[in-house]
């Protein structure tokens, strides 16, 4: 597997992008990370992907990783939508003719979910994995308020996410190797909170509108994302299979049954070849 790396321009913003890509390339994983991550921790899914003989495109989003702006911040939804599609754009020129799937995690699942359903595509097939289609709390409600009406005064201010470092997964080494990432924040504005939520309930109702298969994979006991909402939105679509882990935390790839979550992603692309 050989690793590049590579920028891109969009909306006043400098990205970094990086791309995996193995022996031979049967078809392309157009990666999207999620809050308060970036693509560098998808390495060994990449890896996996890639000695299968898929390539893996992956980008850091708005205000993550190492690519420029305010931490946490992206300046409207359809921004964040327009860097899916440069990432697809980039995957095309990278490996033309060559198949391509959409892969989200968590924030990156709800975005890629709204791509396939908002936008005109030639996607094979997506993947996303505990989408951030419904909350797996309820805010308070007085910070839920000072949100929404920050987003129409100051769209840009950024609060600590609170996130439970402890529900990313059951595997106490990747709690740690999360806590010493550098690269990691917990900065979120309402265009990542407020926004993905509106969004998120969106795609639920419009899901009978997925006209592309779709795998959706979501833990039992996700504190942070809440399974039902993924739930929700399969059982509308009749292009959207959904696989449930019993106990399974957040970030499934990271979790203790990462290697079974690993070998139904392969199993179900192989399928759609």
């Amino acid at each position: 597997m050989t690793r590049t790396a590579f920028n891109f321009t969009l909306h006043n913003t400098n990205f970094y992008g990086q791309y995996w890509q193995g022996k031979e390339t049967k078809a392309v994983i157009v990666l999207v990370h999620g809050l308060g991550e970036h693509s560098g921790r998808y390495q060994h899914v990449a890896k996996e992907l890639t000695n299968h003989n898929f390539s893996v495109v992956a980008f850091d989003h708005f205000g993550h990783g190492k690519t420029s702006g305010k931490r946490g911040h992206n300046p409207n939804f359809e921004a964040v939508l327009s860097s899916v599609e440069k990432g697809i754009d980039i995957a095309n020129r990278i490996f033309p003719e060559k198949p391509i799937f959409l892969y989200g995690h968590s924030m990156g699942g709800n975005a890629i979910i709204n791509y396939v359903l908002r936008k005109k595509h030639k996607l094979k097939g997506a993947i996303a994995t505990s989408p951030f289609l419904k909350l797996g709390f309820q805010p308070p409600v007085i910070k839920l308020a000072f949100g929404k009406l920050m987003q129409h005064i100051i769209p840009s201010i950024t609060l600590k996410n609170k996130l439970e470092v402890s529900a990313i997964s059951r595997d106490h080494q990747e709690i740690k190797k999360y806590l010493e990432d550098p690269l990691i924040h917990s900065k979120v504005s309402p265009n990542y909170s407020i926004k993905f939520m509106k969004t998120g309930k969106w795609a639920i109702e419009n899901a009978t509108q997925l006209n592309i298969p779709m795998l959706l994979l979501h833990g039992t006991e996700d504190g942070v994302i809440d399974y039902k909402g993924t739930e929700a939105f399969a059982k509308k679509s009749k292009n959207a299979k959904l696989k449930l882990y019993k106990g399974g935390y957040h970030e499934l790839h990271n979790d203790l049954c990462k290697k079974e979550m690993l070998q139904d992603v392969l199993d179900w692309l192989h399928h759609q070849l």
